[in-house]
C-alpha cells in the first residue's frame, strides 16, 4: 500500500458539488495529466470539451436525462473520440485515412477511456471530485449538434468535476476472483463469485438507501440486460463516418 494506491482505491462518485470554481492552474494539470496516459501509436485520436457556461451546461444536463448535477458542477468535461484531427494530418502528406474502420473506432475510444481515467485520477489527487456520465450518448445526435462535433467525433462520455459537497460510501467491487482469470478464461466459480457480491452489495444498498432496498448486483444487472438501451448508436456512428468496414 502507498499513496497512490490509497488514493485508487478511495474512489467515490460524486454527485454533488459546492460552488468553489476550479482553479486553471488545477485544470490545466488535469488536462495534461489526461494527455499523458497510453495511447495507440501516438495516434491521441481524442479530444475533450471543456464546458462551464451555464445555460450549455443546462442545456447538457437535459440531453443527459436531466442530471442535475451536470448543471451544478463547475466544469464538465465532454471525452470524444476523434479521427477527424488525424484525417486531416494524413491530408496533409497527400494520403487519405482509412478512418471508417472498426479497428480505429476502437482505438479511438479506448485512447479517450484511456485519458480521461488519467485526468479523474489528477483531478482526485488535488481533492476534487468527479463522476462519469454515460447519458452523453442518450441523445447524442443533439449533443454533437450542440457541442458543433465535426464528422468523425463522437462523445463517448461526459465528467463533472469539482470539489466535493458530499461524502459517499465506497461502492463495493466484484470479488478479483470473478474478474481475474488465471492463464485462461474460467466459469467454474462465475455463480460462487456472483453470489458472494450479491450480498456485499445487498448491504451497500441498505446502508446508501437506509434501508429503501436491497437488491443485489445480479437483479439490478438482469434488469439492465433485459432492456437494450441506446440502439441509436450504430446508426449515428456510421453517420459521423465510424464502423462503416
Amino acid at each position: 500500500m502507498n499513496d497512490t494506491i490509497r488514493l485508487l482505491q478511495s474512489h467515490r462518485s460524486i454527485r454533488k458539488f459546492l460552488t468553489t470554481p476550479i482553479e486553471q492552474d488545477k485544470l490545466d494539470a488535469i488536462l495534461h495529466s489526461g494527455q499523458l496516459a497510453s495511447t495507440s501509436s501516438n495516434m491521441q485520436a481524442y479530444s475533450i470539451i471543456g464546458v462551464t457556461d451555464a445555460e450549455l451546461k443546462k442545456q447538457l444536463a437535459v440531453l443527459c436525462g436531466n442530471q442535475a448535477y451536470i448543471e451544478q458542477c463547475p466544469v464538465f468535461l465532454v471525452w470524444c473520440a476523434d479521427l477527424h484531427r488525424l484525417s486531416a494530418a494524413s491530408a496533409m502528406h497527400g494520403t487519405e485515412a482509412q478512418t471508417d474502420t472498426t479497428e480505429h473506432f476502437i482505438i479511438a475510444t479506448v485512447d479517450a477511456a484511456l485519458a480521461a481515467q488519467n485526468a479523474a485520477v489528477a483531478a482526485e489527487s488535488l481533492g476534487l471530485g468527479i463522476v462519469y456520465i454515460g447519458g452523453i450518448r442518450n441523445r447524442i445526435a443533439e449533443v454533437a449538434e450542440l457541442l458543433k462535433l465535426p464528422e468523425l467525433v463522437y462523445p463517448v462520455f461526459g465528467m463533472c468535476i469539482g470539489y466535493p459537497d458530499q461524502s459517499p460510501i465506497s461502492r463495493p467491487r466484484l470479488p478479483l476472483r470473478a474478474v481475474y482469470h488465471r492463464e485462461s478464461y474460467h466459469t467454474n466459480n462465475e455463480l460462487a463469485a456472483i453470489a458472494e457480491y450479491d450480498e456485499a452489495t445487498r448491504e451497500y444498498m441498505l446502508a446508501r438507501s437506509e434501508g429503501r432496498t436491497s437488491r443485489s448486483w445480479s437483479e439490478q444487472m438482469a434488469e439492465r440486460m433485459a432492456s437494450p438501451s441506446r440502439l441509436h448508436m450504430q446508426s449515428f456512428l456510421m453517420k459521423q463516418g465510424f464502423l462503416r468496414k
